[in-house]
């Protein structure tokens, strides 16, 4: 395999590459991309096909859910079985940004995505390219850090190829991305919502 690398302006991506991107997640092939803290490795959230390549090219534990982007409310909605009062206040201030938060897992959703869990950790990202990917597509994305397991998360495409070039279909280079601490993780399934992981958003 030949791993394809487009650039694409990080503030106002073309709609052209985006629509290349989308396509190849459409055939269930894989696609890094910018996000606002490092980049992401995108495959159709609800493929199990194409979210098992995430786990087999990550060498991540099947045991451990993928996080998935979306490109709205809606989209995040139709992927779960209730938003509670806490949560739409939580999207109200922290989206788009660096907040995933857990729900109930609707029974559309692969359990090979949820890790047998039952929960979906869903992020609206501010970043163009990876929030228009997802515009593009129509669909919500996977998005864990684009490096084998273990590995430095990378801020810049040429560290996606170290690891993965030959691997994986597209790589959209948005140039560098800001780094710093990853997304903050919150389990709203419970009451008091509970921080699963510290991250960007501080609560």
């Amino acid at each position: 395999m030949r791993t394809r690398v487009t650039r694409i302006d990080p503030v106002a991506p073309a709609p052209e590459a985006l629509a290349g991107a989308a396509a190849v997640l459409r055939e269930g092939g894989l696609v890094a991309f910018p996000t606002e803290t490092f980049y992401g490795l995108g495959a159709l959230a609800l493929d199990p096909r194409a979210v098992r390549r995430v786990f087999e090219v990550k060498g991540r534990s099947g045991s451990r859910p993928l996080l998935v982007l979306v490109d709205s409310i809606a989209m995040a909605e139709d992927l779960v079985a209730e938003v509670p009062a806490a949560a739409r206040d939580l999207m109200a201030r922290h989206w788009p940004g660096a907040l995933t938060l857990v729900f109930r897992a609707t029974r559309k959703v692969p359990e090979e995505l949820t890790a047998g869990t039952g929960t979906i950790g869903i992020r609206l990202s501010s970043h163009p390219v990876a929030r228009g990917l997802v515009r593009a597509v129509g669909h919500a994305v996977t998005a864990p850090s684009a490096n084998p397991e273990g590995a430095v998360p990378p801020t810049a495409a040429e560290a996606v190829l170290a690891h993965f070039d030959g691997v994986i279909e597209t790589v959209l280079d948005g140039g560098p991305t800001a780094g710093g601490p990853p997304s903050t993780v919150l389990d709203v399934t419970v009451d008091p919502p509970s921080v699963l992981r510290r991250g960007a958003v501080v609560l």
